[in-house]
């Protein structure tokens, strides 16, 4: 008897611009996939091979991971993606519509996940880009607000254009919850309202924690960052400094992150 395959073919059944390198994406879902909120998927596409004499078919599939950003009670599953100019899969997945094929493995993974923690009072969820996605599948699940007091998520982009989700993520606080607290931090563009240096540089002066009146230690707080490794070094440094160190297998710690690429 055969092995079962090690994926499934799913459909893609919507796919939503943000800005012009920036969108996401639903598909179908496997009714055995399951995962953690936090946790990634490995997707395929079908692209052309045209330069392998040895695939008579003239096409390959190109795998990469994807952070889950829905929830894991929904029907599909959502990811969220920047287009890479000359990338493999990327530009491949953009021009894609709707009902044609994506594969999915049936395994997840990753340790972006909040069972990494013991309890604290403050969550602490720093990204850049799409970074974004695991916290958005986090903040979807009914456990993370029993679990925490007060829910932060600090999302820092480039261009205004690029605060995939804000409105989304000011809706859960808008309905009368003052435990979220959304923090959009735009780089390259100062705007009112908005903090304009690097995450680390926030963190660093104080910027972050007098936003929102809080601060970080590792008696109150566990921190969840994601994003580029660049910005994951220097945070890590900055808040090893205060006694947060990340969580092991059978030591948990207060902090869990997840490089971007």
């Amino acid at each position: 008897m055969s092995a079962a395959p090690k994926f499934t073919e799913e459909k893609l059944l919507s796919i939503k611009p943000w800005a012009p390198n920036l969108f996401s994406f639903r598909m179908t879902r496997a009714s055995g996939f399951t995962f953690v909120p936090g946790q990634f998927a490995r997707l395929g596409v079908t692209r052309a091979d045209p330069d392998n004499p040895k695939n008579p078919s003239g096409k390959k599939v190109v795998w990469r991971a994807y952070s889950v950003a829905s929830p894991s009670n929904t029907e599909f599953l959502e990811f969220f993606s920047i287009v890479i100019p000359g990338g493999e899969f990327s530009p491949e997945l953009a021009r894609m519509r709707v009902g044609q094929p994506l594969y999915l493995e049936r395994t997840n993974y990753g340790f972006l996940t909040l069972d990494r923690f013991e309890a604290a009072r403050d969550l602490w969820m720093l990204c850049t880009g799409t970074g974004l996605a695991p916290f958005l599948s986090i903040l979807g699940e009914t456990n993370t607000w029993s679990r925490y007091q007060n829910l932060v998520v600090v999302h820092s982009v480039r261009y205004p254009n690029e605060l995939a989700y804000a409105d989304a993520i000011r809706a859960m606080s808008a309905k009368g919850d003052a435990r979220l607290h959304y923090i959009p931090v735009v780089t390259r563009r100062k705007r009112a309202g908005f903090l304009d240096e690097r995450v680390p540089a926030l963190l660093d002066e104080g910027a972050l924690e007098d936003r929102v009146g809080m601060q970080i230690d590792a008696a109150s707080s566990r921190v969840l960052i994601c994003g580029n490794p660049e910005m994951i070094t220097a945070t890590r440094r900055l808040l090893a400094a205060r006694g947060l160190n990340p969580s092991r297998r059978g030591k948990p710690g207060q902090l869990a992150v997840e490089n971007y690429w």
